[in-house]
């Protein structure tokens, strides 16, 4: 909005009044006005002048020729910050210029039709205009990716955006003007342009910020790890306990563990827990169960093999396990089932890190942490020289024995509830609960199977059971549990249970394919949905699936 002065006053040479008008005729401003013009030579003339010592503040502006001076008065007006900056700072031309024609600072002005009504130089270089051939043109139409038509049209502002013009991206502010009724009169777009030297600072800067970033998200993944790993242990017994407490002492150390322990104790969520309390937490935790590689892969899926390393490899060769692990863990499921030529090869990857690839003619190196598990009788084995006793020293550097169920009857509450929730949320389906005298007839069973072999039962009760609450009716027999729970650990004992039940491990083995059987025919033969269902691997479900096969059993009606 443009101003109208409210005075004029118009003095020769000598300081003589030729013309005046308005304010220009008072006699204190022309007294004022007239020494300001005869000291011109002792103090330089100002463009523009702030006069605070009169009734009413005015700003002055001076006009002055070869034998003559104009002098145009305005009243300053209350808040009026502009003009009460150009009168009183006497570099306020420059400094605005500088504003305007900054290098370093691309400036567009657009009026509340989106068009430009300015574009600093260092703009319209960069897009390659003639000085002045922007103005008026939609800003759309010139400057790509912008949005200072959505600023004037909304009259909110977009500061530090990123705009990408030219194939270069940039961080953008682009801010309404308002004038002093609050109405958008106008919108300025700016962006920063840094030199060389500046940009190799800032990236040295975000460089040291993302190493600090990293360092804190590994902290609080550790942090995470701590209470997440050992949570997913359930129970309270002295023997959980005990166990948690082995783990977070080995877990920082960077030693071999082997994990022994019947089957379905938990030994995988162990090495997890282990793994992910370690140091090498945000690396990865490398799986191999070795007994479901079929012998004549076993090689080439722990050590990866080279392009054309036999028939049917991949072109591109594959890496092995021990690469994948590489800086992180490698866990060997059931490492007690590894073949005798097999063991002799990963004792001297064990001993100085190095292996070749099958086909490969040059040493590799792997840096990983090793964790093993079993539940077969070592002892036994290295006995019959199907173990190497090397090896076993090499891998058994610190022991973890993992309680059986039967060891801790007092966890079955705690375990029930954790296995039915899940249940529930992967089925989406309201949560079940076990009755108190079905939770005492679950604890006065031994559970051969163990934690896994409660999970199928509860699951598989939950299935069956109508009501939302399970009764001892709804678990049925228990086939494979049904002998009362002991801790007897006597010879005596053990023959006796051994002449009662004359293969346990047949039973469990049994219960464990009718569960498969019936999970693959209600699943329609989805392999994924059973291996999720019933808590197994899927490699060891077909392992499973293929010895139920060769068993001949009653009911395969999935195929």
């Amino acid at each position: 909005m443009k101003r109208e002065s409210e005075g004029i006053l118009v003095l020769d040479v000598d300081g003589n009044t030729t013309f005046s008008s308005g304010l220009g005729t008072d006699s204190m401003v022309a007294k004022s006005l007239g020494l300001l013009w005869q000291n011109r030579n002792r103090v330089p003339l100002k463009r523009m002048s702030y006069m605070a010592e009169l009734e009413r503040p005015l700003t002055v502006a001076a006009i002055p020729t070869r034998d003559a001076v104009c002098f145009l008065i305005f009243v300053l007006q209350e808040g009026d910050e502009l003009s009460e900056f150009v009168a009183s700072v006497e570099a306020a031309p420059d400094i605005l210029r500088h504003f305007i024609t900054d290098p370093f600072k691309a400036m567009v002005v657009v009026d509340t039709s989106a068009r430009i009504t300015y574009m600093s130089p260092v703009h319209e270089r960069f897009f390659g205009l003639k000085h002045g051939e922007a103005i008026g043109r939609d800003v759309a139409s010139v400057i790509e990716n912008t949005k200072l038509q959505e600023v004037v049209a909304t009259g909110k502002g977009q500061v530090a955006q990123l705009q990408e013009m030219n194939g270069v991206t940039r961080v953008v502010s682009r801010l309404p003007i308002f004038d002093r009724n609050k109405r958008v009169v106008a919108a300025i777009g700016q962006v920063m342009f840094k030199g060389p030297e500046a940009i190799r600072e800032l990236t040295v800067e975000l460089a040291q910020v993302k190493q600090e970033l990293d360092f804190y998200r590994r902290e609080l993944s550790g942090i995470r790890n701590r209470s997440y790993g050992l949570d997913q242990i359930v129970g309270s017994s002295d023997a959980v306990r005990r166990l948690k407490e082995d783990i977070l002492r080995v877990a920082p150390l960077d030693v071999p563990v082997l994990l022994a322990g019947e089957s379905g104790t938990g030994k995988e969520m162990v090495a997890h827990a282990i793994h992910m309390l370690s140091p090498r937490s945000d690396k990865p935790l490398i799986l191999v169960n070795s007994a479901a590689m079929p012998a004549n892969l076993v090689e080439s899926e722990l050590f990866g093999y080279e392009p054309g390393a036999f028939t049917g490899a991949d072109r591109k060769g594959r890496k092995g396990k021990f690469e994948a692990a590489d800086t992180g863990t490698l866990f060997l499921d059931e490492i007690g089932d590894m073949p005798i030529d097999m063991q002799v090869k990963l004792l001297r990857v064990l001993q100085d890190g190095k292996f070749e690839r099958v086909g490969g003619d040059h040493a590799r190196h792997s840096d990983f942490r090793l964790i093993s598990a079993s539940n077969r009788d070592f002892k036994a084995m290295i006995g019959a020289s199907t173990f190497r006793l090397d090896l076993f020293y090499r891998i058994s550097a610190v022991t973890l024995r993992l309680p059986a169920l039967r060891d801790r009857l007092e966890d079955i509450p705690q375990l029930a509830d954790t296995f039915l929730e899940a249940f529930a949320m992967r089925h989406g389906a309201a949560k079940k609960s076990v009755a108190p005298s079905a939770v005492h007839f679950l604890q006065s069973r031994s559970w051969p199977g163990n934690i896994r072999q409660l999970q199928h039962a509860l699951e598989r009760a939950a299935i069956f059971c109508d009501g939302p609450i399970l009764s001892i009716h709804d678990f049925g027999t228990l086939e494979g549990a049904e002998q009362p729970a002991r801790r007897d650990n006597s010879a005596e004992a053990d023959a006796l249970a051994a002449r009662k039940h004359p293969d346990l491990r047949e039973v469990n083995k049994r219960l464990e394919s009718d569960l498969i059987v019936e999970a693959m025919r209600r699943t329609g033969g989805n392999k994924k949905r059973v291996a999720e269902e019933l808590g197994i691997s899927r490699s060891y479900l077909y392992k499973r699936l293929s010895m139920i096969e060769e068993e001949g059993h009653p009911e395969i009606s999935w195929r």
